[in-house]
């Protein structure tokens, strides 16, 4: 009788046991899950910027600007949904394919070792780009989520339609841009850069008072 009363109790621990397993919650899924295969890079970084971030980023340069005419000042900005979806394409595209940066590849076509040959070399070899990588790649995906925060500034402003901001994003794209270059393609160049920046003129943004009669927008350096 005390036997089978132990193995009844042990059968019935067991199935407790059982049901408390099945009963707890499963684990919440990871927030990052690994990539669904590999990524095999086409093109090196500098390809990838001339073929795809650079064009793109006409999407967003190019959507407010002023044309002098005898006439006056004409401003241009988007107005049609078209035109805003055109922003937006520029913005979604950068923010996506700027991680592709992140992607392991080669800095330059094979055999291209940028301006960086003679005694004052205004660019950087790829060599030496790879060592300032290794020596912070912090740095570097900094740069990388620089430009994508303003891509999503951005796709903000296309949501509200506003153009005004759209003219300082523009600013914050170029300053992005720039930023980079600096950094590791022509480091050399940042005193002469800053001082233009001293002396550059002014030119408001579009809708404040003190706007001037003929403004020009600086053609920003990528």
């Amino acid at each position: 009788m005390g036997g089978r009363l132990l193995a009844c109790a042990g059968v019935l621990f067991g199935a407790a046991l059982m049901t408390a397993a099945c009963s707890k919650p499963a684990p919440a899924p990871s927030a990052t899950k690994p990539l669904i295969g590999e990524i095999t890079p086409l093109v090196s970084v500098k390809e990838l910027m001339e073929h795809m971030i650079d064009p793109i980023a006409d999407n967003i340069f190019d959507a407010v600007w002023w044309d002098n005419t005898a006439a006056g000042v004409v401003e241009h900005r988007p107005t049609t949904d078209e035109d805003w979806e055109k922003v937006k394409v520029g913005a979604v595209t950068i923010a996506e394919g700027i991680e592709l940066l992140k992607v392991p590849r080669p800095w330059t076509p094979p055999g291209d070792v940028n301006d960086s040959l003679g005694p004052h070399p205004p660019e950087l070899s790829p060599t030496q780009i790879q060592a300032k990588l290794d020596k912070d790649p912090v740095l570097w995906t900094a740069k990388i989520q620089a430009l994508r925060n303003v891509s999503l500034e951005v796709l903000e402003i296309v949501k509200k339609k506003d153009a005004n901001a759209l003219w300082q994003a523009g600013g914050d794209l170029d300053e992005a841009c720039e930023g980079c270059h600096l950094e590791y393609w022509y480091p050399g160049d940042r005193a002469t850069v800053e001082a233009e920046k001293k002396f550059r003129a002014r030119i408001d943004r579009p809708g404040t008072p003190s706007k001037p009669s003929a403004p020009t927008p600086a053609t920003p350096k990528k």
